[in-house]
């Protein structure tokens, strides 16, 4: 029998670490020619949009979809995995959460990978709900010491900052401004959804990594084209998906001031195909549009982890 999760069963089985686990492996088989990922659809109506992305992992067993309504009343996530061999249904499970945190980690791990070594100072715009997967993402990839936060919910910063500084144990603190952000950070990270670039560019330090995980339309930009053109090195998840939906990027392809081959898939860097950081004055970015199958690794973490428990509900289909 199947298995319904729900958001709860979710909240008591994923890790940060899980999730950095599972992510990895996806663009690990990505980048071996292991893994299938179709990017983004959307059917849309005035009041309602569904998102699908679906995609497969066979060398871990599965294939599956992960579906979502965004809506004025809110948003609403489900991801549907199904195994690889026999197509039955293996499990429903409530998403939220678990996007949130597989989201983050997405960024977690490009840092891990593409930030120096001795990245102790990180500044990140944002303090909504994906913001805190991303800080508790970055806080476990990286020996950080300091975390700089700044949001325009200034409101809510402080009790941003303190529920995160007792969840990670790294000191996270409210940024008095953008370019206090900037200025002395070895990351930084941005997870808003903002029309206008955050910052100027002239505030990077060299040595910089950048997360930029919020610009997801051409409607959206965090990233000044002088930013992006101060990158020595653009990852994103999946070139095909960058093409489609990374805003911070598709102003400058169209205007031919970068070109799609410069663009390198992170699973590139990590199975070491692409040096990546190849000096500790580079500026690294890494664009995140999200994939199919960074939620189908995760969730099938999730199922193991239930199904050890004996968490969840029986689904009465095959």
């Amino acid at each position: 029998m199947a298995l319904f999760l729900s958001e709860n069963d979710v909240k008591n089985l994923l890790t940060v670490e899980m999730a950095l686990e599972g992510v990895e492996s996806a663009h690990r088989d990505l980048a071996n020619g292991l893994a299938i990922d179709t990017p983004r659809a959307r059917s849309r109506l005035p009041q309602t949009v569904l998102h699908i992305l679906q995609g497969a992992l066979p060398g871990q067993g599965v294939i599956g979809y992960k579906a979502y309504t965004s809506n004025k009343s809110g948003n609403r996530f489900l991801v549907h995995l199904f195994d690889a061999e026999t197509g039955r249904l293996k499990a429903v499970i409530e998403a939220d959460y678990l996007g949130m945190i597989r989201t983050g980690a997405a960024s977690g791990l490009a840092a891990r990978w593409l930030a120096r070594p001795d990245a102790s100072v990180a500044g990140v715009f944002g303090s909504g709900w994906q913001a805190e997967g991303h800080v508790r993402a970055i806080c476990a990839a990286l020996p950080l010491e300091r975390v700089k936060v700044f949001s325009r919910k200034a409101d809510k910063l402080q009790d941003f900052c303190r529920r995160l500084s007792e969840t990670t144990g790294v000191a996270i603190e409210p940024a008095e401004s953008a370019e206090e952000t900037v200025r002395g950070s070895d990351v930084i990270g941005t997870v808003t959804t903002a029309a206008q670039p955050l910052f100027d560019a002239a505030w990077l330090e060299p040595g910089a990594h950048i997360n930029a995980a919020g610009s997801n339309s051409l409607i959206r930009q965090e990233l000044s084209e002088a930013a992006v053109r101060r990158c020595d090195l653009i990852t994103v998840d999946a070139v095909p998906t960058a093409l489609a939906e990374a805003g911070d990027l598709l102003p400058l392809l169209e205007k031919g001031r970068i070109h799609a081959r410069q663009l390198v898939e992170l699973g590139e860097v990590i199975v070491g195909r692409n040096a990546g950081r190849t000096s500790v004055e580079q500026i690294t970015l890494f664009e995140s549009q999200g994939m199919a199958i960074q939620d189908l690794a995760v969730a099938l973490r999730v199922l193991a982890a239930a199904e050890a428990k004996g968490l969840g509900q029986t689904i009465p289909m095959e």
